[in-house]
């Protein structure tokens, strides 16, 4: 067969697999489309089923079909992150500093040391940190990677849940939103390298000089006009990211981040966040699965995933705990907050591909940051909806968006 018709065969498995999953098991409730995505890439993976099915991953998932599927999931993963850092809205969080700053501070804080408690175990054992890493750059990469909340998946399971609108989901994203600033710059400070301290210093003098002059030209423009802009504003800012040293996904990051989300219609961005989950995404998924590795062996990676996961739940839990005594919540709502601000996935997994393309974790490591992202992901909705119906019982969460 030719490399497009085996290209053809890939994508009819990427599409075709997880969504037979999602549907024909009716798993929405504890794990969305996308988790399952994921889910299937670990499983199609030379970890599952390469490893039981040699000649079937040898043929289908040859260098070159991955090279091209890689090509489709760069671009799909930067889409993504410039939407996440247009729909950044820093002004909500100025607002209400105090609050904002202490719960997002904690809910950052506690997990990164315990996340970073957890990494520096590993660091006593081989096989998990990166030839290229200073110990301190995985610990902190790995700290930070158990404090991640993501936000693009923490919108779609608070609209599943029916409180996006209201007043506590309206806090939730701000507290994210504080957060998801603070992830990109702890990456930034994690790729500073001495050896090109200069480019990377260069660009981000370079860039602020640019991006204020790019955003005197979108005012100036219609809207139409802005869509194709902010697509070659994106694909600059990720060439000279990457071209610095700060990875591409930074630029991507940073490209969305000086946009002003009213320089867009709002439906027409929900809609590209929809159809780039859609349509491209879930090649993203698979080639993040395609990344595993169970080199340091099965019960080994199972058992790092496991301590991630209870140091990254147990940390956010405790942090939001702590910033719902200082700030004086009602009883009950620590819990929902820090459950659902222990969501995952997507952000979490950019932020780890990143570190692995850097060479400061293994793909063993990658394993199991990626295993501890999907199960907390799964555990959100069920662990929030009970705690949810307590809150509305006792008159604290409307119980429609109409009320």
């Amino acid at each position: 067969m030719t490399t497009t018709e085996i290209f053809l065969i890939a994508m009819v498995i990427i599409f075709t697999v997880p969504y037979l999953i999602w549907r024909l098991g009716r798993t929405d409730h504890f794990a969305p489309l996308v988790v399952i995505q994921i889910l299937t890439g670990i499983l199609l993976g030379p970890g599952a089923l390469g490893a039981l099915f040699p000649e079937y991953y040898l043929f289908v998932f040859n260098p070159t079909v991955i090279q091209s599927l890689n090509g489709v999931a760069w671009w799909a993963v930067m889409l993504f992150v410039m939407i996440a850092g247009i729909e950044l809205d820093i002004s909500q969080a100025w607002e209400y500093r105090r609050e904002s700053g202490i719960t997002a501070g904690l809910a950052l804080g506690v997990p990164m040391v315990t996340g970073g408690m957890a990494a520096a175990a590993m660091v006593l054992f081989d096989g998990w940190i990166g030839a290229a890493a200073q110990p301190w750059q995985f610990i902190v990469g790995v700290g930070m990677a158990c404090a991640v909340t993501a936000l693009p998946i923490l919108i779609l399971l608070m609209e599943k849940l029916d409180i996006l609108r209201q007043p506590l989901g309206q806090r939730i994203l701000r507290y994210a939103s504080v957060d998801d600033v603070a992830i990109w710059g702890v990456l930034a400070v994690i790729l500073l390298d001495a050896a090109r301290m200069g480019r990377q210093l260069g660009f981000l003098l370079g860039f602020a000089l640019v991006a204020l002059l790019y955003r005197r030209l979108m005012v100036r423009l219609n809207e139409r006009d802005r869509w194709f802009v902010c697509l070659i504003w994106l694909a600059a800012c990720g060439f000279f990211a990457d071209w610095a040293g700060l990875h591409f996904m930074v630029g991507a990051f940073l490209a969305g981040a000086v946009m002003d989300s009213h320089w867009f219609n709002q439906e027409k961005v929900d809609l590209l966040r929809h159809h780039v989950l859609l349509i491209i995404m879930p090649v993203f998924f698979l080639s993040t699965g395609l990344r595993t590795n169970w080199n340091a062996g099965g019960g080994a990676v199972l058992a790092a995933a496991a301590v991630l996961l209870v140091a990254s739940v147990a940390g956010k839990l405790l942090g939001v705990r702590l910033a719902g005594r200082i700030l004086k919540w009602p009883p009950g709502e620590a819990g929902v907050i820090g459950w659902l601000l222990q969501t995952k996935a997507l952000i979490m997994i950019i932020f780890v591909s990143i570190l692995l393309d850097r060479d400061i974790i293994t793909r063993s490591t990658f394993t199991s940051l990626l295993l501890m992202a999907v199960a907390s992901t799964m555990l959100t909705v069920p662990m929030v909806h009970p705690r949810l119906q307590r809150l509305k019982v006792l008159g604290h969460v409307t119980l429609t968006q109409e009320d």
